[in-house]
């Protein structure tokens, strides 16, 4: 299976190569270009885009020299759009269709059962259509919820946990749904493998800031993790501000993204328009989250992004966040200012940021946020 998927990178690579453009920036003359004449940029032209592909080879080594090139990449990827397109990872496809079919099985499953296992305080479980309006978006006023549904799942922790017991914020067990015979191990098994990539990417962005490798590994001891099970209904035609999600930015630190084949994620870069970020088979598309931002003083940039399903169909898609524990203190990497770029941010937790996001955008989230 890697090594179909490594064909596939390289035949989008080949394509924005050959197209002219390093980013694959599509023009009106793009048919007069010689890649098109033999027939394969019309099969490439859905999946061009101005997101770059990163090609990880297959490797979660970071001392391997394919890792130093991926974090350069990926430097100038984060720098400049915030989106990138991850390919070559060791997420197996099988188990990405596993998670997938999880999905699709619970979102099928009848409305009484979902709503029983209706989202807690801990920030697990079911979320019904319509019940999320970004209203902490500086990117548009936000006023109608998202028309979507999901499953959150996060990080599973043991009973003894210091955390769960000390009574920290976003601590306690999944809400699994019992009826449905392997979603629990399907999920559970796409974590750990998605997970792996996910830490991986990371050391790549710590090695692309000048640092070690391991030097922020620390900050994830235990993690805050997210895995929400989306699903997106078909959405006619309506009002502009109606959106399956409403623009806006991902609160952490970075978010690995796998979609359908139903497209509908847009991309507003600084300073353009929005753009397409169309499903290409075999990635993710990874982005950067507020705190990552803050984190290398604004050098990555947290980049607006929104979802409208026009594709007449059902649309699923299965973020996962991976972020630091809740008590990590967040401050600007030493690698990220000098004397004439001073930290733009204050020290805060990642936890009492996030609780402060969350009570915000969250209809059953009452309480006041939570200092950690």
């Amino acid at each position: 299976m890697l090594t179909r998927q490594l064909e596939f990178v390289h035949l989008v690579q080949l394509a924005q190569t050959l197209h002219g453009e390093s980013h694959a920036t599509l023009h009106d003359d793009a048919t007069d270009r010689p890649f098109a004449r033999h027939g394969l940029f019309h099969l490439i032209r859905p999946m061009l885009t101005s997101i770059p592909l990163i090609d990880l080879a297959g490797n979660l080594d970071p001392t391997q020299p394919v890792a130093r090139d991926a974090a350069a990449r990926l430097h100038d990827a984060l720098s400049t759009i915030g989106f990138a397109y991850i390919g070559g990872h060791t997420v197996r496809r099988s188990t990405r269709d596993a998670a997938f079919a999880a999905s699709r099985d619970f979102h099928a499953s009848p409305l009484e059962r979902k709503q029983s296992l209706a989202i807690n305080a801990a920030h697990r479980g079911y979320m019904g259509m319509a019940t999320s309006t970004i209203v902490t978006s500086s990117v548009a006023k936000v006023t109608k919820p998202n028309m979507s549904e999901s499953l959150m799942l996060m990080h599973e922790l043991p009973p003894d946990d210091p955390g769960l017991l000390a009574g920290l914020p976003m601590q306690g067990p999944n809400q699994w749904p019992d009826w449905l015979p392997g979603f629990r191990s399907a999920m559970t098994q796409y974590v750990s493998e998605v997970d792996a990539l996910g830490r991986y990417i990371v050391r790549l962005i710590a090695m692309s800031l000048g640092l070690e490798a391991t030097a922020l590994d620390h900050y994830f001891d235990h993690p805050t993790t997210f895995l929400r099970a989306l699903h997106y209904p078909p959405q006619p035609p309506v009002d502009d501000d109606q959106m399956g999600s409403a623009p806006h930015t991902d609160y952490g630190i970075i978010t690995l993204l796998a979609q359908d084949d139903s497209g509908g994620l847009q991309v507003r870069p600084r300073g353009g328009d929005w753009i397409e970020a169309p499903p290409i088979p075999d990635t993710y598309v990874l982005n950067v989250g507020d705190m990552l931002a803050r984190w290398t003083n604004d050098r990555f940039v947290s980049t607006p992004h929104r979802v409208i399903n026009r594709s007449g169909g059902d649309r699923y898609s299965l973020p996962y966040f991976l972020d630091p524990s809740m008590d990590a203190l967040i401050e600007c990497l030493p690698t990220c200012t000098d004397a004439k770029h001073p930290p733009r941010h204050e020290p805060v937790t990642y936890g009492q940021y996030l609780m402060e996001r969350l009570d915000k955008n969250y209809a059953y989230r009452k309480a006041p946020a939570t200092t950690v």
